[in-house]
């Protein structure tokens, strides 16, 4: 099993994630960060994705387009379809068998405290933003229940990971 991430997972999209990640709050335009995840969503598609998939491994991914679909398509207020259209493009429309979503009443203080209580400048961004977030994550699961899936993230790593296992049974 492959295991990578988003930005990144790809040498082209780990520069591009340094980008993305790095710097003021106001760095980057919604449209410009837009292009530049797809860019970096491409790269990784290409170079890490299909060629571990072609090789008969399961990938697992921290974060796809389904992020991109909610934080800047949704909360960024740059539109679901536009997002797909630019991942159309960019990625041939690859799409994950299945998005696990974890939901927990403090998952934005979490996503904060990610590397040392630093989080990045998509972490920094208010308490609405996050929330838009998760509404879109709610409605794509409602949209493609087959695929997208929220998994109560509440409780102890065992009781979690078991409840994760669950949502996957049916692809193994």
């Amino acid at each position: 099993m492959l295991t990578t991430r988003e930005p990144g997972g790809s040498p082209g999209a780990e520069a591009i994630r340094d980008l993305l990640l790095g710097g003021a709050g106001n760095r980057w335009g919604m449209r410009a960060e837009a292009l530049l995840f797809a860019a970096a969503r491409a790269d990784h598609v290409e170079r890490t994705i299909r060629p571990a998939l072609a090789a008969g491994q399961w990938v697992l991914s921290d974060r796809f387009i389904d992020s991109s679909l909610a934080y800047q398509g949704g909360a960024g207020g740059l539109g679901v379809a536009e997002i797909r259209a630019l991942h159309r493009f960019g990625s041939d429309d690859f799409l994950p068998g299945r998005t696990l979503v974890l939901v927990a009443p403090d998952g934005i203080e979490r996503a904060r405290q990610r590397d040392g209580g630093k989080g990045d400048r998509i972490s920094a961004r208010p308490v609405h933003y996050h929330l838009a977030v998760e509404g879109i994550f709610h409605h794509l699961a409602e949209e493609e229940p087959a695929r997208v899936r929220l998994v109560d993230a509440t409780g102890s790593p065992d009781e979690v990971t078991e409840r994760l296992i669950r949502q996957l049974e049916d692809l193994l």
